[in-house]
C-alpha cells in the first residue's frame, strides 16, 4: 500500500512545520529550537491486580515552556508510543499559541486497552500514574496541566485531582492540575461538548467570508449542506448533533469501527448514539443503509467531510478518490503530509486541526482559570445585569403606558432579555469569540499572502510567530 511508505505522525508534524518555516524570516536557531521537543518522560510501573502484578508504561512529553504551566490531554489507548505523544505534544504548542491560550504544549499517554480493565481497576492504574507523574512535578496547576483525551474522560480527570489533592493538602489550586473534571470535582459547564462545540464555530466562521467558501466551490450558509462524519465519539457526536440542529445541517454518513450508515435525508445524530452504545456498533442501524467498509464512505459525494476519529485516515493511498470540496479536521492529524498535497492539488479546501479542535483547550483554559480564581464564571454579575435589564424594561413600558402608545414587550423577549449569563452562557460566548478571532488571524496570512498555500500554512505561521515572540520576549 502506498500509505505505508509515508512519513510517521510526528514526521507529519515537523513537514508541515518546516513548510511553514520556509516562508518566515526565522533565524534557523530559533526555527529549530520552537520545533524540538523540550523532554519526555518514560514512566514504568506495576499494579497488582487479579492476584498478580502488572507492569504499565506511560509517557508525558513537553514540547515546549514557552509559556507556563504548558498544557495537553492524557490518551489511553494500545498504541500509544513516544514519537506520538511528542508530535501530539507539538501540536498543542501550536494550537495554544493559535487561539492565544497561554499555555505551552505537552501531551500524556498510558499504553492500555481501557476496555480490558473493571472500573476499580483503572481506578488503581490511573491513580498510580497520576502519582508517578506529580511526583516529578509533571502534573502541577503551575507547571503542566493535563485533560481528557481518546480514552479518557471526567472520571479520569477526577481520579487525577484527587490523587494530586492526596499528594498536596496545602495546595489551595490543586484543583487547577487538570482539567476536564465534572462538575462536582471543579470542573466547568460545556467543557464536555467544547471540542464539538469548537468544530461548529470553526465553520460558522468559515462560512461568514465569501472569499473563502469560494474557493471550496461552496456558497450560501451550513442550512442543508451535506456533511460525513467519521468517528462518533466525543468531538464527532457533539459535532454532529449541533450542526444537524442548530444550522440545518444534514449528516448523511457516520463511519464507525464496525463500519458506516448512511441516509440522504439525515441521519438522527442522538439515536444513532444511543445504538452505538446499546449494539456496539452501527450495523443494523434503523433507517439507513449500512456499508461494511467504513473507509470507502470517505469517499462519498458531500459538501463537509468532518474526520474526528484517528490519526492518518485520509493518506495517499485514498485521498485522490476524496470527493469533499471541504475538510475540517476535528481530530488531531487525520490528513497524512502526502494526502495534504493530493487534495490542495485537487483544490480541496481544508480547516487544519491546529484550529479546528482547539475548542477543548480553550474551555479547558475557562476551567483553569475557574478554579484559581476560585468562583463559578457568572456568580458576581448575573444579577446586577438582570436588574439592570428590568430597569430599562420597566421605563420603556412606563412611557409607553404615558404616552398612549399601547404596545407591549412579548414575554418571550423579556425572558430573554432579562436573564443574565449563566456559566454556559458565558462559556459558549469565550470559545465563540476565540474562534472567531483564531480564524481571522490565519485567514488573514493566507489571503493577503500569495505565497501562503492554503489555511494549515497559514496557521502554522501565525502559531510560530507567536512562539517566536515569546522566546526573544525571554532573551533568545
Amino acid at each position: 500500500m502506498l500509505q505505508t511508505s509515508e512519513p510517521s505522525f510526528r514526521e507529519n508534524v515537523d513537514i508541515m512545520f518546516n513548510r511553514a518555516v520556509a516562508l518566515m524570516d526565522l533565524s534557523p536557531g530559533l526555527a529549530e529550537k520552537i520545533r524540538v521537543c523540550n523532554a519526555t518522560y518514560t514512566v514504568r510501573f506495576g499494579v497488582r491486580l487479579r492476584g498478580r502484578i502488572e507492569t504499565f508504561t506511560g509517557y508525558r512529553s513537553v514540547h515546549s515552556e514557552h509559556m507556563e504551566p504548558v498544557k495537553g490531554g492524557i490518551r489511553y489507548a494500545i498504541e500509544v508510543n513516544q514519537d506520538e505523544v511528542e508530535a501530539l505534544a507539538a501540536l498543542m504548542t501550536y494550537k495554544c499559541a493559535l487561539v492565544e491560550t497561554p499555555f505551552g504544549g505537552s501531551k500524556g499517554g498510558l499504553c492500555i486497552n481501557p476496555r480490558q480493565y473493571e472500573e476499580h481497576e483503572l481506578e488503581q492504574i490511573t491513580r498510580r500514574f497520576a502519582y508517578e507523574l506529580a511526583k516529578r512535578d509533571l502534573i502541577h496547576p503551575a507547571q503542566n496541566v493535563p485533560a481528557p483525551d481518546m480514552g479518557t474522560g471526567e472520571r479520569e480527570m477526577a481520579w487525577i485531582s484527587d490523587q494530586y489533592q492526596r499528594m498536596n493538602t496545602t495546595d489551595i489550586n490543586a484543583r487547577a492540575c487538570v482539567t476536564g473534571k465534572p462538575l462536582n470535582a471543579g470542573g466547568i459547564k460545556g467543557r464536555v461538548e467544547a471540542t464539538g462545540r469548537g468544530v461548529q464555530y470553526a465553520l460558522r466562521e468559515f462560512f461568514r467570508h465569501p472569499a473563502d467558501k469560494s474557493k471550496a466551490g461552496l456558497e450560501g450558509t451550513l442550512d442543508g449542506k451535506r456533511v460525513v462524519v467519521q468517528g462518533l465519539g466525543n468531538v464527532g457526536y457533539h459535532a454532529a448533533k449541533f450542526l444537524s440542529e442548530e444550522d440545518g445541517a444534514k449528516i448523511i454518513a457516520v463511519i464507525e469501527r464496525d463500519g458506516a450508515v448512511v441516509n440522504d435525508a439525515g441521519l438522527d445524530i442522538d439515536a444513532l448514539r444511543e445504538w452505538i452504545g446499546e449494539m456496539g456498533g452501527v450495523r443494523n442501524f434503523p433507517g439507513s443503509r449500512y456499508h461494511e467498509d467504513g473507509g470507502a464512505v470517505l469517499e462519498t459525494e458531500c459538501d463537509i467531510l468532518i474526520p474526528a476519529a484517528l490519526e492518518g485516515v485520509i493518506h495517499l493511498g485514498n485521498a485522490a478518490r476524496i470527493k469533499a470540496p471541504l475538510i475540517i479536521e476535528a481530530a488531531n492529524g487525520p490528513i497524512t503530509a502526502g494526502a495534504d498535497e493530493v487534495l490542495r492539488g485537487q483544490g480541496t479546501v481544508i480547516i487544519p486541526d491546529l484550529y479546528a479542535n482547539a475548542g477543548g483547550v480553550t474551555v479547558s483554559y475557562f476551567e483553569w482559570v475557574k478554579n484559581l480564581s476560585h468562583i463559578r464564571f457568572g456568580r458576581m454579575n448575573r444579577r446586577n445585569e438582570e436588574a439592570h435589564a428590568l430597569l430599562l424594561v420597566d421605563e420603556l413600558e412606563r412611557l409607553s403606558a404615558d404616552k398612549g402608545l399601547g404596545w407591549e414587550l412579548s414575554p418571550d423577549f423579556k425572558r430573554r432579555f432579562l436573564q443574565g449569563a449563566d456559566e454556559l452562557q458565558l462559556v459558549r460566548s469565550g470559545l465563540d469569540d476565540t474562534m472567531r478571532t483564531a480564524y481571522q488571524a490565519m485567514r488573514m496570512v493566507w489571503q493577503e499572502r500569495p505565497e501562503v498555500p492554503d489555511l494549515r500554512t497559514a496557521a502554522f505561521i501565525t502559531a510560530i510567530e507567536r512562539v517566536a515572540a515569546s522566546y526573544r520576549a525571554k532573551g533568545l
